[in-house]
């Protein structure tokens, strides 16, 4: 990642002509103003650095919990949607649970009714056998008596 640059006010920079007149012999203490002033220039850049790399770092700060906020809603609708598509389908599921129920105590009640037909018809052809066997005997006695009153 590269560097800012190192912004200073202008005001604060010494020009090559201010310097040379300051470190000449006719002014007393000329090196160690510029001097001075190269360290206050330093301090001053530092504290400009520092309040920059302050301010990007908050901005970065911001931006991430934007993100992994963003990210985390998204994360949850799809989250939420799986949820209420569960609970759909397990309202589903009960119901279909509800009508194999219904359905399956009506097929009971089927087979019952036609167990009950079955046997009634069973009666009836055995009813039906019965009435053919007695009409047999019948018109047997019928021929017998015929027989015995004609000899």
């Amino acid at each position: 990642m590269q560097k800012p640059a190192l912004q200073v006010p202008r005001e604060h920079l010494l020009s090559s002509l201010e310097i040379e007149r300051r470190n000449s012999p006719a002014e007393a203490g000329g090196v160690e103003a510029a001097l001075l002033q190269l360290l206050h220039l330093h301090n001053q850049s530092s504290l400009l650095l520092c309040e920059q790399t302050e301010k990007a770092k908050k901005d970065a700060i911001k931006s991430g919990r934007q993100v992994s906020g963003l990210v985390v809603d998204a994360g949850n609708g799809r989250v939420q949607e799986c949820f209420i598509n569960q609970k759909r389908i397990e309202g589903e599921i009960r119901s279909l649970a509800s009508t194999i129920i219904r359905f399956s105590k009506q097929t009971d009640q089927w087979l019952v009714a036609s167990h009950s037909m079955n046997t009634v018809i069973k009666e009836i052809g055995d009813f039906e056998n019965q009435m053919k066997t007695m009409e047999f005997d019948c018109s047997s006695i019928s021929a017998a008596i015929h027989n015995i009153r004609e000899a």
